[in-house]
């Protein structure tokens, strides 16, 4: 017997917040990496990507500087962030410890 998540688990599952512009090669490059970390750890990790061009605002809240940028968001809150071309190894490093169970 399979389970899936409820909405209110996924709810509650930490956030990884992918900024980007549509016109920025770094950000292309790393869209690879994301799609990946969206695929392994989709019940563990929530991820979502923003278009700075096109949701300045929610760029802004997340007080993002730097295109691309990796924004962890847990219980409402950020609790982490990488700024500019990230590798695997530093995305891994980013969200491992917020992973749920």
């Amino acid at each position: 017997m399979s389970r899936t998540a409820s909405p209110d688990t996924a709810s509650r599952l930490p956030a990884l917040v992918f900024v980007r512009r549509s016109q920025c090669g770094t950000s292309r490059k790393m869209e690879s990496l994301v799609a990946w970390v969206k695929v392994t750890q989709k019940k563990r990790l929530r991820v979502l990507e923003v278009d700075a061009d096109r949701a300045p605002g929610v760029a802004e809240k997340l007080q993002v500087t730097h295109v691309p940028s990796l924004v962890l968001v847990k219980d409402g809150q950020v609790v982490d962030r990488l700024e500019g071309r990230a590798t695997g190894r530093q995305i891994d490093d980013l969200i491992r410890p917020y992973l749920a169970a």
